[in-house]
């Protein structure tokens, strides 16, 4: 590990100007960089998160850590190629949704004109983006759901300091948009969650800076939404994952109390909230995937002012967390999608204002956390759909390469998966679309 230390603070380099000169250093030599960051504590989460385009600065301190390995001991690392196709419009803060079709469905967001209205599709059997229908309010830090008809729910979500309870469903058949029951709160930074029964969960969120406990249940049925039972911690930017037994398991957030450890079951089939043991590490802007094995994964996120690497794993069957090994990046805004194998890829997302291009491998068979290729692009606040045939569909996201250099991002690409060489993990690039 090297460590520079810079004494002027005015002048501090970021991890990315310092990868950038290391990297043009060792060029020549068997190394490769793992991991640049510093030591650091960035401001508190709160209520400031909303869809905005103004970057937040953080103070950066004056130690900078370069970790770095000899290139045999990696996996073998491929560069980005260079991009072709891109959606029509740069946008952070959206959804995506992989449709019954196999095409994806990217709606609202933000970007520096301001929330977006728009939503475009992609067809990866010819990699082509096309327009389709509006929304009906423009909307984002919204949910999007595939109800089991093949419809797409979004409800939610915040437009230019408004707050929205509103509700549309997208029919694939016909690309139109028409409204919906309305919820019985606004809210953005929810959650939404499709039952076993094809009813839809959301719960929490932010009203106009007041944290929800409040959760309710849309019946596609019937167009309506009803309450049900309040959790037991009013939370936002929490995670809602539905378990293999058909509870749905709520993770950390930010509430009343501050930063969220605590975790909380609800059980569809008496509509009553239970509270299980608390996480390790409190947190927020966290990701949390349901294994193969029905464990859950969680992963990064910021808690206490403190960016995070850590990761653990729910046990359903004791409802314990257990600490599993950590990623090679804190990280937390980043996105994390369980690939067909089985495996966890973590991509982008920030840490000191800087948003991140590094991805990442989790094996859940070894425990263990793999570096992989990295984006073309840094990017936080961007979605990762798995595709029908496997890959893995990066979109838009927010890029602050410096504290003072932002960019929104309408590029697009695929992570193609690995393939195995002899006997040992060969990663294929990813690439434009």
């Amino acid at each position: 590990m090297l460590v520079r230390q810079d004494h002027h603070h005015t002048q501090t380099s970021t991890p990315l100007e310092i990868e950038q000169s290391l990297s043009a250093s060792i060029s020549s030599t068997k190394l490769h960089i793992i991991k640049v960051s510093r030591l650091h504590r960035h401001r508190s989460l709160d209520s400031r998160h909303h869809c905005s385009s103004k970057t937040n600065r953080t103070r950066s301190s004056r130690v900078i850590h370069v970790t770095i390995r000899p290139s045999s001991n990696l996996h073998s690392m491929d560069r980005w190629s260079t991009t072709t196709v891109s959606m029509s419009y740069a946008r952070y803060f959206h959804t995506a949704s992989i449709l019954t079709n196999g095409k994806v469905l990217v709606t609202g967001g933000l970007n520096s004109g301001g929330t977006l209205i728009s939503a475009e599709l992609y067809d990866s059997s010819t990699g082509v983006w096309t327009d389709t229908g509006n929304v009906s309010y423009a909307r984002c830090q919204h949910t999007a759901s595939v109800l089991k008809n093949g419809k797409v729910l979004v409800t939610g979500g915040y437009d230019n300091g408004i707050y929205l309870n509103s509700a549309e469903l997208y029919d694939p058949s016909t690309e139109v948009w028409t409204g919906t029951g309305t919820m019985n709160y606004t809210r953005n930074y929810h959650t939404a969650s499709l039952l076993t029964n094809g009813k839809v969960l959301v719960t929490g969120g932010s009203d106009n800076g007041i944290y929800l406990d409040g959760a309710e249940l849309y019946d596609p049925s019937t167009g309506v939404w009803k309450g049900t039972g309040n959790m037991n911690y009013a939370r936002y930017a929490h995670t809602a994952s539905v378990l293999t037994d058909g509870t749905v398991l709520v993770t950390g957030g930010f509430g009343n109390s501050g930063y969220l450890s605590s975790t909380e079951l609800y059980d569809p089939s008496t509509g009553m909230w239970n509270v299980t043991s608390n996480m390790n590490y409190a947190r927020l802007l966290h990701t949390a995937s349901v294994l193969t094995d029905g464990k859950v994964l969680v992963t990064g996120g910021s808690g206490n002012g403190v960016t995070l690497n850590s990761t653990e794993l729910y046990d359903p069957s004791t409802g314990m967390w257990n600490v599993t090994s950590s990623t090679n990046y804190a990280r937390y805004q980043h996105a994390a999608s369980i690939l067909t194998n089985g495996k966890v890829l973590i991509t982008g997302g920030t840490i000191s204002g800087v948003s991140l291009n590094s991805a990442e491998l989790y094996d859940p068979s070894t425990g263990v956390w793999s570096v992989i290729s990295n984006m073309n692009y840094a990017r936080r606040d961007h979605t990762a759909s798995i595709l029908t045939n496997g890959k893995v569909l990066v979109t838009g996201g927010y890029n602050a390469s410096s504290l003072t250099i932002s960019l929104f991002l309408r590029s697009d690409y695929i992570y193609l998966g690995e393939s195995k060489s002899s006997g040992s993990d060969t990663f294929i690039p990813w690439s434009t679309l």
